[in-house]
């Protein structure tokens, strides 16, 4: 076998080799959940998104970084496996609130890669910048929180404030990671005797505020009962207002009826007013109508008469049934 056999057999296994590692490296494929960049000696040269088979120049002309598109959580002051808590690290949750008490907080942070370039190549570290981003933000709304909010109510509100300066921080480093939610997963005192003295203390502001509410429900009640019986009152001053008024009217018009009999007959109007009015003072007074002619006494006794004209009245009336 000659020089140019042997030449001619290196030179075929060379091409060949190139040519299996050029058809070898010229197809690569993004899954639904992947995105891609494709890199030119080493200078980003385009972004692919699209899931499937895709083509490229062989290597070492372009290679590919493939990165993943599903949402990543992080984990700030733990660390948990298969749900369960494996690590704590209490140097990184330990804070000073704004009223100057110590808590530990940690919190999961969910975020995604969204520019695959940037995250690859702006920052050395992308993970621990956001991992540090992350403690100076809580550590920045923690410390202008009251304890109490920290603890209780406030949770949401420190979260919504965490997740605002987390992303403006995130923006300026411009790492191509986007924030799509925090969660505060739990903000506990440092020791049982802090703990119990905390526990004290909000077992006694229940308690006030519930003497408070009982006071209020009370002052709310009395008021309540007074408004009605003011109510009642001016209702039943309105009621005799009215009363009065109408029995004012009627007293008017029966003197007014008095006053043209009166006019007609003065004499019998005048002796039958005295005798109503003598039957209204004296109500248990038998009444006499006397007559002195100046020899003989006479009198009508009343109340006979009135008890025959009732009886006879009584007897038509059965008679008529």
């Amino acid at each position: 076998m000659g020089k140019r056999s042997v030449t001619g057999i290196i030179i075929g296994t060379v091409a060949g080799l190139l040519l299996l590692i050029a058809a070898l490296t010229s197809w690569y494929t993004v899954d639904e959940s992947e995105q891609a960049i494709i890199l030119t000696f080493g200078k980003i040269d385009e972004e692919v998104t699209t899931p499937g088979l895709h083509f490229k120049l062989p290597w070492p002309i372009q290679t590919v970084e493939t990165l993943s598109r599903e949402t990543f959580s992080l984990q700030f002051g733990y660390k948990e496996e298969n749900g369960k808590v494996v690590a704590s690290n209490k140097g990184d949750t330990k804070m000073i609130t704004g009223d100057e008490n110590i808590v530990l907080a940690d919190m999961v942070v969910q975020w995604k890669i969204t520019d695959p370039a940037k995250y690859l190549y702006r920052s050395y570290e992308p993970e621990q910048i956001l991992y540090n981003a992350t403690s100076a933000s809580l550590r920045s709304v923690i410390g202008s929180s009251k304890i109490d909010d920290a603890l209780t109510s406030g949770k949401a509100k420190i979260e919504a404030d965490v997740r605002e300066s987390l992303t403006a921080l995130m923006k300026k480093y411009d790492i191509g990671i986007s924030i799509l939610a925090v969660k505060l997963q739990d903000v506990d005192l440092p020791n049982d005797e802090v703990r119990k003295a905390f526990t004290n203390v909000t077992d006694a502001r229940e308690t006030m505020n519930t003497k408070i509410n009982e006071a209020n429900k009370y002052r709310n009640k009395r008021t309540k009962e007074a408004e009605g019986e003011k109510d009642a009152l001016i209702s039943q001053a309105e009621a005799d207002k009215v009363a009065r008024i109408e029995k004012a009217r009627g007293d008017v018009a029966k003197f007014n009826a008095l006053y043209e009999e009166y006019k007609n007959a003065k004499d019998i109007t005048k002796q039958r007013l005295m005798i109503e009015t003598l039957e209204q003072v004296l109500p248990y007074t038998r009444i006499y109508i006397m007559n002195d002619d100046g020899n003989t006494l006479k009198y009508l006794p009343i109340q006979p008469i009135e008890k025959q004209t009732t009886e006879k009245k009584k007897e038509q009336g059965s008679g008529n049934e």
